[in-house]
């Protein structure tokens, strides 16, 4: 399978020439779930334009620093891709702010929550895991960076992941094939420990950064999430 995966954003500048961009982070993570997941990137936040989106077998939204509501000359574009591949029923996968953009797009409200920052490893209780073949396991646990959630879900989405900060932290669209989570599987320990300390004493008080750092040491299911993930692509092809 090819996936295309729709970059909407960067890491901060202070930290972007230190690792891997958001895409390669994304191609790495499907090398090691599964090596027949091809990967190609569009860079829309860089200028490119979007393919049709009936011809592509899978796509995939990035994080970004961006919400949903911002005035960004590729924000509508990129709503009518989403609803585009919906009617396509081309599989669709949504991380962090693509998480957000699909549930926007399809009907969904978004806005800066006033719970604030999520940052650090959060822990969500499971209740479905679809196209996953093995166990289910009782709750997640993975990183996250967001200011921004779901507050109104979208019609025919169901939750399949929630916590008491983050009460759609997942969501899942059966009939248009699309897959939907608020944190970030393509982030390991060492990224998102300088994604919190680039923001560290600016837009993130110091005390909320340095504490989403410590909760890093106790691991996150990061390999779990990048296998559900392919499972839940091939089983929508």
């Amino acid at each position: 399978m090819k996936l295309t995966i729709i970059e909407t954003g960067q890491a901060p500048l202070a930290i972007r020439s230190q690792f891997p961009d958001y895409p390669a982070m994304f191609s790495a993570m499907f090398e090691g779930a599964d090596p027949s997941i091809r990967c190609e990137t569009v860079s829309l936040v860089t200028g490119a334009a979007l393919p049709a989106p009936a011809s592509l077998e899978a796509v995939l939204y990035t994080g970004s620093p961006a919400g949903v509501y911002e005035d960004h000359a590729w924000i509508t574009p990129l709503m009518d891709f989403i609803r585009a591949a919906a009617d396509a029923r081309t599989p669709q996968i949504g991380i962090c702010f693509g998480h957000q953009a699909m549930a926007e797009a399809l009907g969904g409200k978004v806005q800066k929550s006033e719970k604030g920052w999520g940052v650090g490893r959060h822990t969500y209780d499971l209740l479905s895991v679809p196209g996953w073949n093995g166990e289910k396991p009782a709750t997640l646990s993975i990183a996250v960076s967001h200011q921004d959630q779901v507050v109104i879900r979208p019609p025919g989405a169901e939750t399949i992941a929630r916590s008491e900060f983050t009460e759609f932290a997942a969501l899942h669209y059966p009939e248009i094939r699309g897959l939907s989570f608020q944190c970030h599987p393509e982030f390991d320990a060492e990224f998102a420990a300088a994604l919190y300390g680039a923001r560290r004493g600016t837009s993130l008080p110091a005390e909320t950064a340095d504490a989403a750092i410590a909760s890093l040491k106790e691991g996150c299911d990061r390999r779990f999430l990048a296998d559900w993930i392919a499972s839940f692509l091939k089983s929508a092809r």
